[in-house]
């Protein structure tokens, strides 16, 4: 969960949902990187690329809760090795190409982690190995499939900053990522909460667009377990957070 505080308690917005605010950005990229095959791919590994998270369920226990009792926020949370083999595992039934960028993905993510168990080391080699085998399948260079990954990486990267509230006050400009033709892009909000986000430099089909993500609110601010927490998002309202992105 991506958990930000609000004056009246808390706003949920699931993982998944961030994925398809990802997708959504990247549905607005002019498809000019690949064959239509390979894009209509990207679009489903970014879609998907949080997906396999761990099923809690509210079964008891205090995995969706900090030690205080408070929702605990995606980055309060251990590297789940199952989560990530689990995510890599659904890939592999939408074939070589999809797996490839998943794999590419979590070994973005976690590869500052080897050395710290030889099951993880394990693994981050087994995807180095894997990667280049399906880099060989598919007639890829190592170039070419970074470049469909670095999209994946800049609309990942693009929706946490607004899903987690991160662009800077006072029209200051925060750097997106790099982008698949190697440029660094940047985004600032001169108008404050509510104006235009600009993008700069533009790198979307239409002159403006249009994108969104749902959230719930909770007013509890402590639960007993997580059974209580997944109660209470279940009852929880639904509000749709919008942003207008133009050309800087």
């Amino acid at each position: 969960m991506i958990v930000n505080s609000t004056p009246a308690g808390w706003q949920i917005i699931y993982q998944q949902a961030h994925a398809l605010l990802a997708a959504q950005l990247a549905w607005h990229w002019p498809p000019t990187l690949l064959p239509p095959d390979r894009w209509v791919g990207l679009l489903a590994a970014i879609a998907q690329h949080d997906d396999e998270q761990e099923a809690w369920r509210g079964r008891g226990g205090h995995h969706g809760l900090t030690a205080a009792g408070a929702p605990a926020n995606f980055t309060q949370k251990a590297f789940s090795l199952e989560q990530a083999a689990g995510v890599l595992a659904a890939a592999r039934f939408q074939g070589r190409w999809r797996s490839l960028l998943t794999s590419l993905h979590l070994s973005c993510l976690y590869e500052g982690l080897r050395g710290q168990s030889e099951e993880i080391t394990s693994f981050l080699d087994y995807l180095k190995a894997r990667q280049q085998e399906w880099r060989r399948g598919l007639k890829l260079t190592k170039a070419e499939a970074q470049q469909a990954y670095d999209l994946l990486h800049w609309c990942d990267r693009l929706s946490l900053i607004l899903c987690r509230h991160e662009i800077p006050e006072m029209g200051r400009a925060v750097e997106i990522h790099h982008g698949p033709d190697g440029r660094r892009y940047d985004l600032r909000q001169p108008q404050g909460p509510g104006g235009p986000v600009l993008v700069e430099p533009w790198p979307f089909a239409q002159p403006e667009i249009e994108v969104s993500v749902e959230a719930s609110v909770l007013t509890q601010l402590q639960f007993r377990d997580d059974a209580e927490l997944a109660a209470a998002l279940r009852a929880a309202p639904i509000e749709t957070l919008r942003w207008t992105l133009a050309k800087g």
